[in-house]
């Protein structure tokens, strides 16, 4: 296995700031595509895993699923991309490829345990764990390399491939369609993503909310209504008539005000918080035949379908950019949810 060296940003424990690096990068193999990172978001994700506030994670820890960058090198098998290319790696960089998951395009749910783009363990250098995308490259791959539509402006498209993903997959899934009542609860990454979606698949779009300050906001990205949820009148106004809900609060909290508002046979997804809930009433899911379900990201099919659909309906990520010396900062805001509504690297500043 040849390898190359190049620079990244990461942790060496859970209490320390993330600092310069050297890593190794395998050399393209005959299916892998070598890629120089230009853009890389930060998500929540890599905040938990760097703090290993999820607990399991491997030191060092360089973190980054939401990549942006041009092809550099092809291996022999590749036809799908050549050099030049600018392209997409979200959150996962391999799979089984037999399973019954991945043979239905679920690879995020592969039975053989799919191989994420940091914190994985790495089948192509033994002995070592995968690194993410605060780094100026990464080869991947072939089949988890994703697309880029030529009209999408490239840094707003790096959180796609998780944020975007992550609330693009539920609404598809449970079928969100022109017609439909449809509430978003959260504004933040996931959240603003989630009311850019439902909005343009169609759907009557509901901002579900604790702040009232952020009702504007969420009429520029395409609310149709803002509902506040402490305010016991209007939730009663709203009773019983959601078609779905996207829950995209990111921490433990009161389902039960939520499930009141959907209709009989409606569902309420979860994509947030990965960490235990407050107990809800099962009379509120009885009386009613509601659900409350999950979602995992995408497969990587569904990920490719997710970013056409953002080339032909102009759909962004909503970001502010930074340099890569200004992380450990970034983290601080995004925990005091401070950012509107997603962080990107410019990867040319690692260079400097």
């Amino acid at each position: 296995m040849n390898t190359t060296t190049v620079k990244a940003f990461g942790t060496a424990g859970a209490t320390e700031d993330l600092k310069p690096m050297d890593i190794e990068r395998r050399e393209p193999e005959a299916d892998d595509v070598k890629i120089e990172i230009t853009y890389c978001g930060v998500c929540h994700s890599d905040i938990h895993t760097a703090r290993n506030e999820w607990g399991g994670s491997k030191y060092p820890v360089v973190p980054g699923h939401e990549i942006i960058g041009k092809v550099v090198a092809v291996g022999n098998n590749v036809s799908d991309f050549k050099v030049g290319d600018y392209v997409g790696v979200g959150c996962m960089v391999d799979s089984c490829h037999e399973c019954a998951s991945c043979e239905r395009d679920l690879e995020q749910f592969c039975e053989n345990g799919a191989t994420f783009t940091y914190n994985s363990p790495n089948p192509h250098i033994p002995g070592t764990n995968t690194y993410g995308g605060y780094a100026t490259a990464i080869t991947v791959d072939k089949q988890f390399v994703l697309r880029l539509p030529e009209n999408i402006y490239k840094p707003g498209a790096a959180p796609l491939l998780c944020a975007g993903i992550t609330t693009w997959s539920p609404l598809r899934h449970w079928n969100v369609k022109k017609g439909d009542k449809v509430g978003v609860v959260g504004l933040g990454g996931l959240g603003h993503m989630g009311v850019k979606f439902a909005h343009a698949l169609g759907a009557h779009t509901v901002m579900i909310t604790r702040s009232p300050d952020k009702a504007g906001d969420a009429k520029d990205l395409g609310a149709d209504e803002v509902l506040i949820s402490t305010d016991e009148d209007e939730m009663k106004k709203h009773a019983g008539s959601f078609d779905f809900i996207l829950n995209t609060i990111p921490v433990g909290h009161d389902m039960n005000p939520y499930l009141g508002l959907l209709k009989i046979d409606a569902t309420m997804c979860l994509v947030g918080a990965v960490e235990p809930l407050k107990p809800f009433h099962g009379g509120n899911i009885i009386m009613g035949r509601k659900r409350i379900a999950g979602s995992l990201i995408g497969g990587i099919k569904e990920t490719q379908e997710m970013l056409d659909f953002c080339g032909e309906h102009d759909i962004l990520s909503d970001i502010e950019m930074i340099n890569m010396q200004n992380i450990n900062e970034a983290y601080d805001r995004v925990v005091a949810s401070d950012v509107k509504y997603r962080f990107v690297i410019d990867m040319n500043s690692l260079k400097n």
